[in-house]
């Protein structure tokens, strides 16, 4: 429903199996796992390896240690997630068909989950449940007939949501006043 992966390369993140909320623990013993299992002498000494495996191990350990790098010292850690957020962004802003905002919503309630459906040119909608909201980090709240979206991080954030027929996707731009 987010972000496609193959449209941006791995993150240092993915490289040492870390979420990016991890802390400094967290992404110092992946890392310290990884360079381990991948270290060049330890992979001289195996000698049932072929060299073109050895190639992709060595290629696997360099990108480990750039990440270790970044995500160890927090003023390069959040220079990165900066550029990172930046270049998701630009990805998502070319594949978007339109820009929506909650005031733009159809609301169903069936009582378990608040569902905002958002109509596409094509006749189908775009939507998204407040469960799947949930999980992404944004509480979607109703008092009474008022709607509001909460996000816990306090930050703008936006969810691109696809059309159930076609191939459009928009954005739902969620600002820090829709709080």
């Amino acid at each position: 429903m987010l972000l496609d992966k193959n449209a941006i390369q791995e993150t240092h993140y993915e490289v040492l199996n870390v979420k990016e909320d991890a802390n400094y623990e967290e992404i110092r013993a992946n890392y310290r796992s990884a360079i381990l299992s991948l270290h060049p002498d330890k992979l001289l000494k195996t000698s049932e390896t072929s060299s073109s495996s050895n190639q992709t191990d060595e290629g696997r350990f360099l990108k480990v240690q750039k990440a270790w790098e970044i995500l160890s010292d927090s003023s390069s850690r959040l220079s990165y997630d900066n550029e990172l957020r930046s270049s998701r962004w630009d990805i998502l802003a070319a594949e978007v068909a339109e820009e929506l905002s909650l005031q733009d919503a159809i609301i169903k309630d069936d009582g378990e989950a608040l569902e905002l459906f958002y109509q596409c040119r094509c006749g189908d909608y775009f939507s998204v449940d407040s469960l799947e909201l949930q999980k992404m980090r944004y509480s979607l709240l109703r008092e009474g007939s008022r709607i509001s979206l909460l996000n816990v991080d306090a930050l703008p954030g936006s969810v691109i949501l696809p059309c159930g027929s076609c191939s459009l996707k928009a954005r739902l731009v969620i600002s820090v006043d829709d709080s």
